[in-house]
């Protein structure tokens, strides 16, 4: 038995849950080339269970290879291919068993298989072709670049190197290879750039145009036409030409890109980029033996650090959690839901009617205080149908039919007689809410849904004066609605169970992260920002300087600092919420007399953008009223972090959310908090914070951790 097969063996024996992808291999005949072997990595299930490569996977291809390997040095075959089960190539490593390891020694092992198998495909004595015909992630792109050749199929419609955006690097030859094959500014983009930018994913056709696949050919007959294409090259017909890789100063200057690229997003906190970067950094002479042993060393460091584990959290939580909401009621309890109306035609309310169009393909009426108004409102969705259009993401009889569906209508009776699902997006303002309540009531059928898109006010209160407060419910969206996929949904005191099945069936179709949540002031995302913002205002009232303040959570990776945020949110939300929640909790929650001057002078923010990057406002400075106490970073960060650590274990205390896994889903899909972090809790835990604060941390051990 090899050394590789005895790794990959115990390695095995760690992760009994393994789904297994077989490789077969078969023979084809090339006209005019002689006998091909062909390997499909394929794990018996269709394209919703995509393959993944676990140890297991991993000796399968292993023997695969053995096979090929032997036809190659016989003479028998001219070429190996491998390709993939319908609709999908590969998607990387099977993370489920990543999360299993305990030791250093058993995560380095994980390395040094993946590479001891893939890199067979260089050392062939026949040509290596990779034939990327559906989705292809991680290790499956690395698959390819360790082959002589790579076609994609125009169909692919995500293709990546998603490690450092879980905390880990390309490991299996992405460091090193991807560099010596396109340059180093063009690995930097796919490894670093589009991994933070929320794991930014490449089509086909943007792998064939940065130089990774050298063929692109239709998805209807693409492996056909590649294995023709493959004939002609190993007839001496085709002769693939490659750009020549800039070893100089181009080098390096892509490397200081993508450190200025990772020092933007995540000012240093997460080690993952700067660990690729310096294999990047180290791979430009071309030496794949020592770029392997450094991509092995990263790896295994990477799989036992925080980091990953957190990563790993996230993205379950999204893909697994996220799609199963904790506390929702039986989906059978559902009503259909065929026509929507909107109340308000302002910005919000025009997202939303173009949202609900999109996705229930259902008619939308909106309906305000004048025509004016509702002609704006339809004007705006008509106008980013037309948008849609000019991009190709939709044709002309598509955006002919969503525009049919939005219309507006100033008598609330006519527009929403029939609807079964009525939202308000009016102005934040309890009595304003429930008067458009009272005024639906009226008018909509007793089954019909009645939703109120507020961030901040208590859905019980909205309903309390109706005859049907059953029906109430809280569907709260996050800015801007076509991007974040978070939807609070709040179960008002009085809200049933058909009601809420329905509201969940509506996310579901509206392709949003619906999180269940009780009627509790700000709810999940705004009660837990109001309170760490609001600890950062407190420092700068008290006297800290703003550059401080800001920099002091630098060191969390947010995707803005503070008061960036609190300039998308605009300031006037900003002190609603602090003066609902005052209101509330009033010895945590403050109402910041600067924050108030902000407001009251009509300022967006604190910040002016006239030279491209954020400038403290003048204007701003001299409305602030400062005392005389300074504090450090450390003691800043520390400070905030308390107070969000308080606030958390009070907020599970009360039952707001089902679990801390709730707060992370939040605060990732509705805040764009990093997977990095875990969201939030695993980040407290792993430094101390929730020990310090609560006296026990969040999560169990081996939860977003290395099992102890």
């Amino acid at each position: 038995m090899s050394s590789t097969a005895e790794l990959l063996k115990s390695a095995a024996e760690l992760f009994p849950g393994e789904v297994v992808t077989q490789a077969q291999v078969r023979h084809v005949d090339l006209p005019g080339a002689g006998r091909f072997a062909l390997i499909t990595l394929d794990n018996g299930f269709d394209h919703t269970k995509p393959t993944t490569l676990g140890p297991q996977s991993l000796a399968n291809i292993d023997a695969a290879l053995d096979q090929v390997e032997k036809e190659a040095a016989d003479g028998t075959i001219v070429g190996v291919g491998v390709t993939g089960k319908p609709f999908i190539f590969a998607v990387g490593a099977d993370l489920k068993g990543v999360e299993l390891l305990e030791r250093h020694e058993d995560a380095l092992a994980i390395g040094r298989g993946g590479h001891d198998v893939l890199k067979r495909f260089q050392s062939l004595a026949v040509p290596s072709f990779a034939y990327y015909n559906g989705a292809a992630m991680g290790g499956g792109v690395e698959i390819g670049l360790h082959c002589s050749y790579r076609t994609v199929s125009a169909s692919v419609p995500a293709f990546s190197l998603p490690e450092v955006f879980l905390g880990l690097v390309p490991g299996w030859g992405g460091c090193t290879l991807l560099p010596n094959l396109i340059g180093a500014d063009r690995a930097v983009t796919v490894i670093i750039e589009n991994s933070l930018n929320q794991n930014r994913q490449l089509k086909g056709a943007q792998v064939y145009e940065l130089g990774i696949a050298d063929a692109l050919f239709e998805a209807a007959d693409f492996l056909e036409q590649s294995l023709a294409w493959t004939a002609s090259v190993l007839r001496g017909e085709i002769e693939v030409a490659r750009t020549d890789v800039d070893r100089g100063e181009a080098w390096d200057q892509a490397v200081a890109r993508g450190r200025f690229i990772a020092d933007g997003k995540v000012h240093g906190a997460a080690p993952a980029a700067y660990r690729a970067l310096d294999i990047i950094a180290a791979a430009r002479n071309g030496d794949l033996r020592k770029g392997f042993e450094a991509e092995d060393l990263a790896l295994a460091d990477l799989i036992m650090g925080g980091e990953l584990r957190a990563g790993i959290y996230s993205f379950n939580l999204v893909q697994k959690r996220g799609k199963r909401p904790a506390g929702a009621p039986d989906k059978s309890l559902a009503r259909p839901v065929n026509k929507v109306g909107v109340v308000g035609a302002g910005l919000m309310a025009s997202q939303l009617a173009l949202l609900f169009a999109r996705r229930l393909e259902v008619p939308v009426v909106l309906t305000d205080i004048d025509q004016a108004r509702i002609d704006k409102g339809v004007a705006y969705v008509h106008g980013e149908v037309d948008k849609l259009l000019g991009k190709g993401r939709i044709g002309q009889d598509k955006a002919n039919r969503l525009k049919g569906l939005v219309t507006g209508h100033l008598d609330k009776a006519t527009a929403f007689g029939d609807a079964d699902f009525v939202i308000e997006a009016v102005f934040e303002e309890l009595g304003v809410k429930q008067q458009v309540f009272a005024e639906l009531e009226a008018v909509v059928r007793p089954d019909a849904i009645l939703a109120t898109n507020t961030s901040s006010l208590s859905v019980s209160e909205m309903a309390a004066k109706l005859e049907h407060p059953e029906r109430v419910v809280g569907f709260h969206f996050f800015n801007p609605v076509a991007v974040l996929p978070l939807l609070e949904i709040v179960r008002g005191a009085g809200t049933d169970d058909p009601s809420l099945a329905t509201a969940f069936a509506v996310a579901k179709k509206l392709k949003k992260t619906a999180v269940l949540v009780k009627d509790a002031p700000a709810f999940v995302v705004n009660r837990i920002l109001t309170r760490f913002m609001g600890e950062i205002q407190n420092v700068i009232d008290e006297g800290t300087p703003v550059a401080v303040a800001e920099k002091a959570v630098e060191p969390l990776g947010l995707p803005m600092s503070p008061l960036v945020l609190l300039e998308l949110v605009g300031p006037a939300i900003g002190l609603h919420v602090s003066e609902t929640l005052h209101g509330a909790f009033p010895d945590r929650f403050t109402v910041s007399a600067n924050l108030a001057a902000v407001v009251k002078a009509g300022k967006r923010g604190f910040y002016v953008h006239d030279s491209g990057a954020p400038v403290l406002d003048p204007e701003v400075v001299a409305l602030l009223e400062q005392g005389d106490t300074v504090l450090t970073e450390e003691q800043v960060r520390a400070r905030v972090l308390d107070a969000v650590a308080q606030e958390i274990g009070l907020m599970l205390a009360d039952g707001v959310v089902a679990e801390a896994q709730d707060i992370d889903l939040c605060l990732i899909t509705g805040a764009g908090w990093p997977f990095h972090l875990g969201g939030i809790t695993p980040y407290l835990d792993r430094e101390g914070v929730s020990q310090r604060v609560n006296g026990k941390p969040f999560l169990e051990p081996g939860v977003a951790s290395v099992p102890a």
